[in-house]
């Protein structure tokens, strides 16, 4: 899985020195054998041999009464003690607390965060099969019903195969291009029970996603580090998950290293910024907005001045929800883009689509008219749990050749994860 956010090299990243070798501690020093400088006279040897006699013969002391205090020995201030060498106590190991006190991990050993890569790479595949566990029971038991009692692959196989994949959403163009190559395979006796089914169905999907890539802007990394604030705004109609996904964004890049602010450029909805408010304070993230009814583009021109003067990473843009067919609010649109290019060379430098899996087909159709004004890069897939049509991404990445940048797999602020088109696949069958 690694980093959720890879714009940022990794010798650029704050070091609390945390995760540094501690220094060994000095070794205690052994006490001088040497008897002390003392102006006092140099006892001569004949006394003492007889006072070291006498104190290897020193009556033991009975302890005193309750409440009296303790009788001193007498003691010669010509005396000499000779202390007994010990060995230097081996340093105590460090004590790990209970809780991480670093975000990124700086307090823990290499061994450490490898060990908590591994389980969060585990925890993540069983989490993304979990949220379209609806579309694969769907997809897988309709697969099987179709090979009921059969023991070759027809005309009429693939067309309840048609069926099932059509059923899950993944469109009927990309339908018939999938079984077109399951043809070609069935032709060249290269599919020939439901398990080479499967996996011809698999591999042609996965190209499909792949494939997608060729198209918007796949990675942050594609744009050179030292240009900042890096824009990222985000669009899509009311209802879709759009502050929640600002919110779970901006936390998950945060939580990475580098400085996020976010703008609340949607001043047409009155609870719009109070939505937002929550999601910063959350978060911990600085939040840019002005009054109701003020020119978004005016907030977003205020949003990167204060950007730049902080030297943040990352500026996330909210926009008003709105419907494709509303002209005016798509005008407003190109205003944004038009100052948010004119400050940071190249901005926006995503446009991120916000859609519904629940909504399927429909969310197909919204994408395919803000291509067509908003100049969209990528697309964000929320409630991908929640629907047994998750079969939808494929269809998106086949028709309108856009890379799915995020997915919402559930509610916590971490369940916003970068797709991964072979957990994806993995996940459906």
């Amino acid at each position: 899985m690694g980093l959720f956010w890879r714009r940022k090299s990794k010798d650029q990243f704050v070091t609390l020195g945390l995760n540094e070798p501690q220094a060994k501690p000095a070794a205690p020093t052994a006490p001088s054998l040497e008897p002390p400088q003392s102006p006092l006279p140099i006892p001569d040897e004949s006394r003492e041999i007889k006072r070291s006699h006498e104190l290897e013969h020193v009556p033991e002391v009975e302890p005193p009464p309750a409440g009296a205090g303790p009788t001193p020995l007498p003691l010669d201030p010509t005396d000499v003690i000779r202390p007994t060498p010990t060995k230097p106590l081996p340093a105590p190991a460090p004590r790990r607390s209970s809780f991480s006190t670093s975000v990124l991990g700086l307090d823990l050993s290499v061994e450490e965060l490898q060990a908590r890569e591994a389980a969060l790479e585990q925890e993540f595949s069983a989490r993304f099969r979990r949220a379209v566990a609806a579309t694969r029971e769907t997809l897988s038991e309709r697969l099987d019903t179709v090979f009921i009692g059969r023991k070759q692959i027809d005309e009429e196989l693939l067309d309840q195969l048609e069926e099932a994949l059509i059923a899950a959403d993944i469109g009927v163009a990309t339908t018939l291009h999938v079984l077109e190559t399951v043809r070609q395979g069935v032709a060249r006796k290269q599919i020939n029970d439901l398990d080479a089914l499967k996996q011809a169905i698999k591999n042609e999907l996965l190209k499909i996603l792949e494939a997608s890539a060729n198209r918007g802007v796949a990675s942050e990394t594609s744009v050179p580090e030292n240009v900042t604030p890096y824009v990222m705004m985000i669009v899509g109609v009311n209802g879709v998950g759009k502050t929640t996904t600002i919110g779970k964004l901006a936390q998950r890049i945060k939580a990475e290293g580098n400085d996020v602010l976010i703008c609340a450029a949607d001043t047409f909805r009155a609870a719009a910024s109070d939505q937002l408010a929550i999601w910063a304070e959350r978060t911990g993230v600085p939040l840019i907005q002005q009054k109701q009814g003020t020119d978004p583009a005016a907030v977003l021109f205020d949003s990167l001045k204060a950007a730049k003067a902080r030297g943040s990473d990352v500026l996330i843009v909210d926009t008003a929800g709105r419907l494709h067919t509303k002209s005016n609010l798509m005008a407003e649109l190109e205003k944004m883009k038009r100052v948010a290019g004119r400050e940071v060379p190249g901005a926006p430098h995503e446009t991120l689509l916000v859609l519904d899996a629940v909504t399927g087909q429909n969310g197909l159709e919204q994408a395919r008219q803000f291509l067509k004004v908003a100049g969209v890069t990528g697309i964000v897939l929320t409630k991908l749990d929640g629907t047994a049509k998750g079969g939808i991404a494929v269809a998106i990445a086949k028709e309108l050749n856009l890379p799915i940048r995020y997915a919402g797999i559930g509610e916590k602020v971490d369940d916003l994860v970068v797709f991964d088109p072979t957990e994806y696949v993995n996940g459906l069958f």
